[in-house]
């Protein structure tokens, strides 16, 4: 029964990771509902995540080894600094800082009592509505070519916001481009790239505690979140392209309203005693 809850799991995992639902909030509340009805752990989701992730290096392989080439390039002058790839190395770098130092600080936190899902429900609707506001004030005129560093910042604290379950790493930072007036492509598209160091950063190092030192905690052993962490990879990459595909020509309006149901069916499964927050 492990091996098919882990793997249903990774398929939520793989679904949810890029869409600006929040993942982690869809890992928790499925983890409830299983025979197990257990909290699937910090480290299990840590470590799915690295299949996601996955997907994105393999779907963007050309830009990433583009902009790594280049950012390696203005390093020794041989590519100008103020050239486009070389500038968004440098702003992936700049937009990764937040989300690592805040996650050591608030690690003990994050791995506890952020995951109530209380707290899961309020973070759905209130940045559901966030991304309400913004898809529908946000100017879309801007493409990647005119992020600058302030902007950059601006979007790793964004992300950094995700560490709260419910909040969305996608949502995050979409909202926070459309709110600075990029386009929903072009939002999503940094997203992605943006999500890259922090996700790999902490999906190792939740692997490295589970392989050298304290072995994983929660229902799932590793060979169980190896599975999950595969089947989240498949999925996750067809989830990437129609996604892109998706927000090109519509709005989020579909995601804010998932949200907000999601989040109140939450309330009320917990008002009533369904599920154990």
């Amino acid at each position: 029964m492990n091996w098919f809850e882990a793997a249903l799991l990774g398929l939520v995992q793989g679904l949810t990771e890029f869409l600006p639902i929040s993942s982690s909030a869809h890992l928790r509340i499925v983890g409830s509902f299983l025979p197990n009805a257990a909290d699937p752990g910090a480290a299990f989701t840590a470590i799915t995540q690295l299949g996601t992730e996955t997907a994105v290096i393999i779907y963007f392989w050309r830009d990433i080894v583009r902009i790594v080439k280049a950012w390696f390039g203005s390093l020794t002058r041989r590519v100008p600094s103020n050239d486009p790839d070389a500038r968004m190395g440098w702003l992936v770098i700049l937009g990764s800082l937040p989300i690592i130092v805040l996650g050591l600080i608030f690690q003990d936190q994050i791995e506890s009592v952020l995951r109530s899902l209380w707290i899961v429900a309020t973070m759905l609707i209130v940045f559901g509505l966030i991304l309400a506001v913004a898809d529908a004030v946000g100017r879309q005129e801007r493409d990647l070519t005119n992020l600058t560093y302030k902007h950059g910042i601006l979007y790793g604290f964004a992300q950094a916001m995700a560490l709260i379950p419910g909040v969305s790493r996608s949502g995050g930072t979409i909202t926070a481009g459309l709110l600075m007036g990029y386009t929903r492509e072009a939002a999503a598209r940094y997203s992605f790239l943006l999500a890259i160091p922090a996700v790999f950063g902490s999906g190792l190092y939740q692997l490295y505690k589970v392989v050298s030192k304290e072995g994983i905690t929660g229902p799932y052993g590793l060979p169980e979140t190896a599975l999950a962490t595969v089947i989240a990879l498949v999925v996750g990459y067809v989830i990437i392209g129609w996604f892109l595909k998706f927000v090109s020509t519509r709005s989020y309006r579909l995601f804010v309203w998932y949200r907000i149901f999601l989040g109140l069916a939450l309330y009320l499964l917990l008002g009533f005693n369904v599920i154990s927050a």
